[in-house]
């Protein structure tokens, strides 16, 4: 995750770099439930409307959970299919309060009533994010269903009004780009406290649209507003948030960004940046699926480490043994192509590699989504970018 406004503060506020510190633990996404209500076009964990077999039962949930707090685990973020399907959710939801973890919320927010409101707030859930994908008539289509878009923006309206910090979800693509000035003019009339802007990830059904991912350009103007917009809200002394996630370049492009307004921060941010040190995936962002699977994040159910039945999933972290985790967790990482030539890759860490996996079946080649031209990144005569080219992946045997 790039939290924008947390490095836009360092440009208009510098603070002296404290000594590096890493996290104790992953932050652990956790797809406790596989169905949902709804068929989004992008969803990545390919859910429907329907029971899946085999899912963690309510105790192993908790063995589970003891073997998170034990390993260091700092945030629990229960996400399904929609976690409101599961009829435990709450009994979860509050063990994983009382043992300390930061716990967040990830639903489409249609199962959010008057009836269920006030059982939510007493929770207590540190944040909840609610996917909106565009004005009405997009995300209803991205959605498949009419009326999603009121029953989210319903949602967002009760969590707020029950003093939940609240965020708005959005998965940028070609189909809904031109809507996000409107949204972030939503975000503002609706009062909500954080905006995520997610890059489409090539996984589940978003694998299978990514002939809609967003291009080059319109990346760059989504970024450019962004930062824009919290720039703004930073001098005007408001406390909104907003971080994008799945594409690590934002971090190289916001240096550039800065480079041409506050041209005497670079050199700060550059270090806070190779502070943050971007992708993390397979370090200090974990997913734990349905089934029990441990993946290196949400992104790459095709790929297990291990399963928390059979090993915790402590061990499973640790165990270098697998190739994929092995470079992961390797400083720098093996990178090829022209994420090896550039010379950011320090702040981006060489971005997602499960699209690189999913384009060419090599973990380490360069990352397609990549929108910085070679000379931003230091690449003289880097010729043809990666082609896109037809290619079965062979899944993983677990």
């Amino acid at each position: 995750m790039f939290r924008i406004t947390r490095y836009l503060q360092e440009v208009l506020d510098p603070r002296p770099l404290g000594p590096h510190r890493e996290p104790p633990g992953p932050v652990v996404i956790w797809n406790l439930i596989r169905r949902c209500n709804l068929t989004c076009k992008h969803c990545y964990s390919i859910s429907a409307d329907k029971d899946f077999p085999g899912e963690l039962s309510r105790d192993e949930v908790y063995s589970v959970m003891d073997d998170l707090r034990a390993f260091g685990v700092p945030v629990l973020i229960l996400s399904g299919g929609e976690p409101l399907l599961r009829p435990d959710i709450y009994d979860i939801s509050r063990r994983a309060r009382a043992m300390g973890f930061y716990v967040g919320l990830s639903t489409n927010g249609t199962l959010i009533d008057e009836h269920n409101i006030e059982r939510i707030a007493e929770i207590g859930y540190d944040y909840v994010g609610i996917s909106i994908d565009g004005l009405r008539e997009t995300h209803d289509r991205f959605r498949r269903r009419i009326g999603a878009f009121d029953e989210s923006m319903r949602a967002i309206r009760l969590c707020r009004e029950a003093g939940i910090k609240v965020g708005m979800r959005f998965t940028l693509t070609m189909d809904n780009a031109h809507e996000l000035p409107d949204l972030l003019k939503l975000m503002d009339a609706e009062g909500v406290d954080k905006f995520y802007l997610s890059h489409l990830n090539y996984a589940g059904r978003g694998n299978r649209n990514r002939k809609d991912d967003a291009v080059h350009r319109l990346t760059r103007e989504a970024m450019d507003l962004l930062f824009d917009t919290c720039l703004a809200d930073l001098q005007a002394g408001r406390a909104r948030e907003f971080v994008t996630g799945n594409n690590d370049a934002d971090g190289v492009y916001l240096l550039r960004w800065v480079e041409q307004r506050f041209p005497e921060r670079v050199d700060h941010l550059r270090a806070v940046l190779e502070r943050w040190g971007g992708n993390s995936s397979g370090v200090n962002i974990a997913n734990i699926d349905n089934l029990g699977n441990v993946h290196p994040d949400t992104f790459w159910w095709d790929y297990t480490l291990g399963n928390v039945r059979e090993r915790p999933f402590s061990q499973i972290w640790t165990d270098t043994a697998d190739p994929l985790m092995a470079g992961l967790k390797a400083r720098p990482r093996p990178l090829e192509g022209r994420c090896a030539a550039c010379r950011e890759k320090a702040i981006c860490g060489g971005n997602t590699r499960v699209r690189a996996w999913q384009l060419t079946g090599n973990f380490w080649a360069e990352d397609p989504a990549c929108y910085l031209t070679d000379a931003e990144i230091g690449i003289e005569n880097g010729g043809e970018r990666l082609k896109v080219t037809p290619w079965s992946r062979r899944r993983r045997a677990t």
